[in-house]
This record gives C-alpha cells, sequence and structure tokens, in this order.
C-alpha cells in the first residue's frame, strides 16, 4: 500500500545475494515493481565496489577473522539505533589487522573503528567505509606481569577487565566496571567515571598507524586531555599495560564495584543509550543545563530526554537515529534559549560529522 516505502525498506534489509523476489497484486503494481527493482539494482551498483574490497580480505585475512558486506550495526550499539557497514570486519590478530590498514589505505577508502558501541550514534544510512572491531576473543587479553602491572588487549570488555583485576586483588580499576565498553574504546576516548579516567591507570600502550606501523608509547609522551588521546585519532589501539593502585584484597575490591555499580544505577537509565549525549559546559554540568530548561522527557519518535538523567538520550523501544539528531537539535536550542550555552555533543556521530547535522 501507499508508495511502497516500507517494502522497499523491508527488502534491502532482508535479502541477500541469490534471493528471489515474488510480486503478487493488481492495478499498477507492474509500475512499483520497475521503481523497486530500479532502486534495489541502483544500490547493487553502488555496493560493488565494497563487495571487492570484502572478497580482497578474506583470500587475504586468516581464517579466524569475520568479514561481511552490510552488516547491521544498530545492534552492536548501546542506544540500538542506525544503519549498516559497508564493509564489516573483524580481525582475528595483529597481522589481519594490517591487511586491514594497507587494503584501506591503497583503496582510498575511510576506515572505522567499532568497540563495544557506547559513546556513538549511526546514521540510518549506515557507514561509507570499512568498520574494524576487535571483539574476536584473541584481543580479549589479560595477563598479570612480573612487576605486578597488568597487559590487556583492546578488546577486552571494561566490566570484564575490573572483574579480572579484582579477582587478583589488584585495586584501582574499579571506576571503570559501568562503563560499557572495551579497554581500546576507553583509551581512545579516555573513558572516566567516577572521578576516574583511563589514563590514570595506563602505563604504556601499543598501537597500529594506519600505515601498519607498530609503535608503543610510555603515558609521559602522550597527549590527552577530556575525551582524547591524540596519539589515537589516527592509530588502533592494540593493549596497554595498567598498573594497579594497590594490591588488596579481592573482597575488598568487589565491595568498592559493588559500591560505584550500585551509585550508577541510581543516578542513569536502564533504557538503552549512548552515554551522556553532549559534552559538560566548562564550570557547568549539561545534564543540569538540560533540567533547568524543562527538557527532560522531551521525545522525538521513540527517543527521549531521560526523566532520570538530563544529558542522557534514550531508545524506548523503535527509536530511528534521525529521531536521535533531531532531539540533540531540539535540546541544543532549548539550553541555548534558556541559558545563552550551546551545548556541544560528546558522542561521535559516527562515520559523519556533527557539523554538517546541527
Amino acid at each position: 500500500p501507499g508508495d511502497g516505502e516500507p517494502a522497499e525498506r523491508a527488502l534491502r534489509a532482508g535479502c541477500q545475494p541469490g534471493d528471489w523476489i515474488v510480486f503478487v497484486g493488481a492495478g499498477d503494481i507492474e509500475a512499483e515493481v520497475e521503481r523497486l527493482t530500479e532502486s534495489l539494482r541502483a544500490k547493487d551498483k553502488r555496493r560493488g565496489p565494497w563487495q571487492e574490497i570484502a572478497e580482497t580480505l578474506r583470500l587475504r585475512l586468516s581464517e579466524g577473522a569475520k568479514v561481511v558486506t552490510e552488516e547491521p550495526l544498530a545492534k552492536k550499539t548501546t542506544l540500538r539505533v542506525g544503519g549498516a557497514a559497508r564493509v564489516y570486519v573483524e580481525p582475528a590478530s595483529v597481522a589481519d589487522l594490517q591487511e586491514v590498514v594497507r587494503e584501506v589505505r591503497q583503496r582510498g577508502v575511510s576506515l572505522h573503528l567499532l568497540g563495544r558501541g557506547s559513546n556513538l550514534l549511526i546514521p540510518d544510512a549506515g557507514v561509507e567505509g570499512v568498520v574494524v572491531s576487535l571483539r574476536n576473543p584473541g584481543w580479549e587479553t589479560f595477563a598479570v606481569l612480573a612487576d605486578g602491572r597488568i597487559r590487556v588487549g583492546a578488546g577486552l570488555r571494561l566490566k570484564n577487565l575490573c572483574g579480572l583485576a579484582a579477582k587478583a586483588g589488584l585495586a584501582g580499576f574499579e571506576f571503570l566496571e559501568g562503563i560499557p565498553g572495551n579497554v581500546g574504546g576507553a583509551l581512545r576516548m579516555n573513558a572516566g567515571a567516577m572521578g576516574g579516567w583511563m589514563f590514570d591507570v595506563v602505563e604504556r600502550i601499543e598501537v597500529l598507524s594506519l600505515t601498519g606501523t607498530r609503535l608503543e608509547y610510555q603515558r609521559e609522551d602522550l597527549h590527552v586531555g577530556y575525551r582524547h588521546c591524540q596519539e589515537l585519532q589516527d592509530a588502533v589501539a592494540l593493549a596497554a599495560v595498567l598498573k594497579p593502585r594497590e594490591v588488596s584484597a579481592a573482597e575488598q575490591v568487589g565491595r568498592q564495584i559493588d559500591v560505584y555499580r550500585t551509585k550508577r544505577q541510581e543516578s542513569q537509565p536502564r533504557e538503552p543509550s549512548a552515554g551522556c549525549i553532549f559534552k559538560n559546559p566548562a564550570g557547568d554540568s549539561a545534564g543540569r543545563l538540560i533540567d533547568a530548561a524543562g527538557l527532560k522527557g522531551r521525545r522525538v519518535g521513540d527517543a527521549e530526554v531521560s526523566p532520570v538523567h538530563g544529558n542522557f538520550i534514550v531508545n524506548r523501544g523503535r527509536a530511528s537515529s534521525a529521531d536521535v539528531l533531531q532531539l540533540v537539535r531540539e535540546v541544543r536550542a532549548g539550553v541555548k534559549a534558556a541559558s545563552g550555552i550551546e551545548l556541544e555533543p560528546e558522542v561521535l556521530l559516527y562515520g559523519a560529522k556533527w557539523e554538517d547535522e546541527l
């Protein structure tokens, strides 16, 4: 019925190479079939180069790597919105990752890193590039070194890092427990919570440059700030060596984790979100400004400014990226009108630029 758009969206989402599509109907169905098939052919033509890139990577990467085209990304994010990656890769080793970096560089296409999908918003149209995620178990390493430091792989979830450190009686990582990300993402964004920051516990990091060269940086050589590590803007984190604050009884470390977990659960929404949407302006809180402007509960589609914490936009079920973007615009405008302060997004607009949307 209507203009056929719902059918086209369903076909785009569900059809795979080799599938047959059968049309049954009356009236002007022939015209609709012609329009739809032309649209799908145009899409296939656009996908041609991406399919070639994927086939090349499948030949070059190890058997344990994953390479697919048009991989849906929404369920790989904490907000649960957004489209597909033109090419999606899960390398199984550093050698695999080097092959991906070389191929991307040679083809002149963009490379995008995807951790556990927090602190980002993926456009409904998806990502025009190669998306790389270190979700293979080989990246989730945790080892206590002879000097008491720990070496962790970039794919290790922060929650698991905290649990393993607690079991080993190593204190100082408890603040990371509730951050829904992995080590690589936490390094890239200098993730923080409960008064602590990722680079407070870092001694050195191992990275892969976008030319395929392995590098190592000591903490004192890194340029880090609020949600930022300069050396990782054009590099991929591979691993890090972290220093515990002290050796402590596992039970004591576990109790501190429980304290932070309870505090987080009481102050933040449970619904899917990307974390804090806006940066805190100097000397103030984005959440306070949003609350003062009366914007808690504001809704566009199924995207809502959380009634629990104003700096969270939550997905009430079927929100789209477009819903979230419109709500971001409305919140910024509301805060600007109420306080004169223009909030800046903290979450990454994945594969796109905020200045093109605001």
